[in-house]
């Protein structure tokens, strides 16, 4: 029997804050998933839930929001909707192989693994630091909660499960993201 992933669901918070704990969570979970003594597939699925939640409330407020009050640019924002667009091909390939204790899974966490750590130093790097700097953290705040609030949203929706992940890979493509 499968045991359950704490996906961390609070409902406020410092946005910058908010996010730096969903990145240590991408990173324990990744972590997990390289454990032969840990449930994999719950393991997989929960990072899926949370990995696709969190890039989908990023970019629905706040890299539109950051932007709007010039704390990161264009370039830095759509370059990091490339990297989610990447990191959901890498999910894609995890949550569709059969067994987890086959060299193509271990293959495929390695690869995951590798596209959402870059994701997480860049961002962390460009995006988070600038914005801890340029927004107060009254809209940080309100910033948080509206994260938040997508965020549970896209958990509550079953946003992880194969068949959204792969629409989201084959709109990446469509809108250039990726590449075919």
């Amino acid at each position: 029997m499968g045991y359950v992933v704490d996906l961390h669901r609070p409902v406020a918070g410092d946005v910058i804050d908010l996010i730096l704990a969903d990145h240590r969570l991408f990173e324990d979970l990744l972590r997990a998933l390289r454990d032969a003594g840990a449930d994999r597939d719950e393991v997989r699925h929960a990072l899926a839930a949370v990995l696709v939640a969190h890039a989908e409330a990023e970019e629905k407020y706040v890299y539109p929001k950051l932007r709007k009050r010039r704390a990161v640019g264009k370039e830095e924002a759509e370059h990091s909707e490339e990297e989610h667009a990447e990191a959901h091909e890498a999910l894609l390939k995890v949550l569709e192989l059969k067994g987890t204790d086959t060299k193509a899974f271990a293959d495929a966490v390695e690869e995951l693994s590798g596209t959402v750590n870059h994701h997480l130093a860049e961002e962390e790097l460009t995006i988070l630091n600038p914005a801890r700097d340029e927004v107060g953290p009254q809209v940080r705040a309100e910033l948080g909660r509206e994260f938040l609030a997508e965020r549970n949203r896209q958990i509550d929706a079953d946003c992880g499960r194969v068949e959204n992940v792969r629409l989201l890979v084959k709109r990446a493509k469509e809108q250039g993201q990726l590449d075919d």
